[in-house]
């Protein structure tokens, strides 16, 4: 694939606007202005953001838990998302999902989830309706290597597969299941070595790297939009934040958080951009600058956003 300045400098602000969410999302739960619990996406920007470069807004995904990458990379608007996890009226979900809970069906987000592995059997669902109804769409399923080891995961691939429907499930393996780091938790180094099992492709590619993400998940999503079934791709990456914000994460090494911080995916794309003369240093310090500054606009919209009524507490719950 021929990879253009803008595909790379599209990647680089999706990326940038990501980080610059979340380190503000950190801060603020740090102060108390965010309840509930914020896990962070930091460290892992490239995966969402290398997949959904691919999708068209037909196209649907499924979240997780750790899903705000996921929210952004696929159009979602950071002052909606912001608002939604001050649990303010003008969120995405009128302040009742929160943080783990972002949904927008119109832009083809089916909504993160706090419940490990549950996206996987929505995924396989909404993959059958866009088979039902030839709509030419794609489903991604976002989910981590702890998830892969929980009975939806099995019979979500085993379905998609017998049905040959068109979702490409995307395992963001940050090495940590919680605080079990994946060498205790499953017998195997590769995830994607669980495809086999169910007569589909399976691949593993660096999830630092938002080209070899974007190649990969090109070649699945064309794969299922012809008609060809699923695919797995296992992205390796790691999560540079704990588990959830506050996690001391005395699980992990020094060494081994030093070494990953250093294999940090944004200063990775800084660099290829620079080697190959499409910017120059002030170029992207320019894009952060634009990227803090409408974080911080996303804030002040969230702060200044009214309350929810306590009379509308059961509205949106129920089904007539």
């Amino acid at each position: 694939m021929e990879i253009t300045k803008d595909t790379l400098l599209g990647f680089y602000n999706t990326m940038v606007t990501i980080r610059k969410f979340e380190e503000k999302a950190s801060e603020l739960f740090a102060i108390g202005k965010i309840p509930g619990f914020v896990h962070l996406y930091i460290g892992e920007e490239a995966v969402a953001t290398g997949v959904c470069a691919n999708l068209e807004t037909k196209d649907f995904i499924t979240s997780t838990h750790r899903g705000h990458g996921h929210v952004i990379a696929k159009g979602g608007k950071v002052d909606l998302m912001m608002a939604e996890l001050f649990g303010k009226v003008s969120g995405y979900c009128k302040g009742k999902g929160g943080s783990m809970h972002i949904a927008d069906v119109d832009l083809g987000i089916l909504g993160a989830n706090g419940i490990v592995g549950a996206g996987q059997p929505i995924a396989t669902g909404a993959a059958f309706a866009c088979k039902y109804k030839k709509t030419d769409a794609v489903v991604i399923c976002f989910f981590g290597d702890g998830a892969s080891n929980r009975g939806t995961f099995h019979e979500s691939l085993n379905m998609a597969s017998i049905f040959k429907l068109p979702v490409v499930f995307v395992c963001e393996n940050n090495m940590y299941g919680i605080s079990v780091s994946q060498k205790y938790h499953m017998n195997i180094s590769d995830v994607s070595d669980r495809a086999v099992a169910y007569g589909i492709p399976g691949v593993t590619v660096d999830g630092n790297d938002v080209i070899a993400i974007y190649e990969a998940a090109a070649e699945a999503i064309h794969r299922a939009r012809k008609g060809d079934g699923p695919s797995l791709i296992e992205c390796k990456t790691w999560r540079q934040k704990g588990h959830f914000e506050g996690d001391p994460q005395t699980y992990k090494s020094p060494e081994e958080q030093a070494e990953w911080i250093g294999k940090d995916p944004i200063p990775r794309l800084e660099k290829k951009l620079l080697s190959l003369g499409y910017v120059q240093k002030a170029d992207l310090e320019k894009i952060k600058a634009e990227k803090a500054k409408m974080i911080e606009t996303a804030v002040r919209f969230a702060e200044t956003s009214p309350e929810p009524s306590p009379a509308d507490v059961l509205t949106d719950v129920y089904a007539d």
